[in-house]
């Protein structure tokens, strides 16, 4: 097994996404970093805090230059950061010693690599907003499709009451349509730049540090914090606890479809399941498990990088490096699950025969709460939920169904098939995916 599943050749397509991947690769780091240098240029050369030639100069080589990420290997093994490797990368390359020293100027490493990231989580959050949308309308349709469907409702793993499919649908759904809500206060979390300086004072910078910070922020498209963030790691946490929350709904999908494809019950088939390798007449719910693996996994993740906020005062590099183990991930475990939860919401099918079955089985004491409520309306409920217990009793021990025995005992008492309130949730979930276009980015 390779250490990285995600970047195996072999494990890949399983646990891997490569749209989200692409943003934590070597080579989009540095690109990342040498935009955030360029633009710090051009907004201290707009402001009079370097001359303007040498902003321009440092900009466009910014943009051009091309650094060789393994080159930064060594150095920043050393340093523990890769910005004074490729600082001096971009001064060898750019040649020009006059123009190139106002480069990274009155900035820190933090600054920049942190700007960096912020560039490449907006691509992140913009890539998953899309998919998350995706998934919300596929449920919306399966779940007005199948609003009426009976099914067995189960607690603790037993049959309760009767439901619908749409309604259990319904139930995936609605946490995805909070989640997407929490986008945008997300995005002002986490898409901050950062310009503070060496101790977080912007002092090489003087007094026009906070206009070049906020310069900077709009030249990048990303929102000024006033401040430095450097050891004020509260939104990378809210970014771990969203990734988390978020995994949950889609393992907690997982897990119900893992039941409902179960031999015996059957209730559900995934177009396309895994096959065995022995057994050819298994149809194994891999996409399910998948999602079930990968939310325990970044729930698991989301505590390393919530307890990675424990900053020793201005900066703290422990604190930093295990961010930086945690969180490209946590993002590429999250992508996938997004993607793949996706994937699954346009391949599942229910089997309205086989929910009919479990619905019959146990000869039909799921129906035990509604015949007790029609009894209740006859005699004290105590006694009715007395009588229809001696009935389940009788209905398990002989096979008998519970309706049959219930109008030997009643003649002409009716029990509906119970499903409450289920088909109206499925289709004011529905309604409310259609209703809610992607939230404004």
């Amino acid at each position: 097994m390779p250490a990285a599943t995600a970047d195996s050749a072999i494990y890949r397509d399983l646990f891997g996404d490569a749209e989200t991947a692409s943003l934590f690769t070597d080579s989009s780091e540095v690109r990342a970093m040498l935009l955030v240098e360029g633009a710090l240029a051009r907004v201290q050369g707009a402001l009079g805090l370097i001359p303007a030639d040498a902003a321009a100069f440092i900009d466009r080589a910014a943009r051009e230059l091309q650094i060789d990420p393994a080159a930064l290997a060594a150095e920043t093994s050393r340093n523990g950061v890769p910005v004074p490797a490729l600082l001096a990368a971009f001064r060898k390359e750019a040649g020009a010693p006059d123009p190139i020293r106002w480069l990274h100027w009155g900035a820190t490493s933090q600054d920049i690599i942190d700007t960096a990231l912020a560039l490449r989580l907006r691509r992140v959050l913009d890539l998953w907003e899309a998919r998350l949308t995706a998934l919300i309308l596929a449920l919306s349709q399966l779940a007005a499709a199948h609003a009426d469907l009976p099914m067995a409702a189960r607690t603790y793993g037993q049959a309760a009451t009767p439901s619908t499919f749409g309604a259990q649908v319904a139930s995936w759904g609605r946490p995805l349509l909070r989640h997407r809500e929490k986008l945008n206060p997300l995005r002002a979390e986490v898409l901050q730049v950062s310009l503070s300086g060496a101790a977080g004072t912007l002092s090489a910078m003087g007094p026009r540090g906070p206009k070049v910070r906020a310069a900077l922020a709009d030249a990048l498209g990303l929102s000024d914090p006033g401040a430095s963030w450097h050891g004020e790691r509260d939104g990378m946490a809210a970014f771990g606890a969203w990734m988390a929350g978020l995994c949950a709904t889609l393992g907690k999908i997982g897990e119900d479809l893992i039941l409902l494809t179960a031999t015996g019950l059957s209730e559900v088939r995934i177009a396309g399941a895994g096959g065995s390798s022995t057994m050819p007449q298994k149809q194994n719910p891999v996409g399910p498990s998948v999602l079930v693996a990968l939310a325990r996994q970044v729930i698991g993740l989301s505590a390393t990088l919530i307890g990675a906020g424990l900053h020793r005062q201005a900066r703290d590099g422990a604190a930093w490096f295990t961010e930086w183990l945690t969180l490209p991930q946590m993002c590429i475990s999250t992508g996938r699950a997004l993607e793949l939860a996706g994937d699954l919401a346009t391949r599942v099918e229910p089997d309205p025969a086989a929910m009919a079955r479990v619905l019959a089985a146990d000869a039909g004491t799921i129906h035990a709460e509604a015949l007790t409520f029609a009894l209740a309306a006859r005699m004290p409920r105590p006694e009715a939920e007395a009588a229809v217990k001696r009935l389940c009793a009788e209905a398990l021990q002989t096979g008998i169904d519970l309706q049959a025995l219930a109008a030997r005992e009643w003649p002409g008492l009716h029990v509906p098939m119970a499903v409450g309130e289920a088909p109206a949730e499925a289709r004011a979930f529905a309604a409310a995916a259609q209703r809610a276009g992607p939230p404004a980015s």
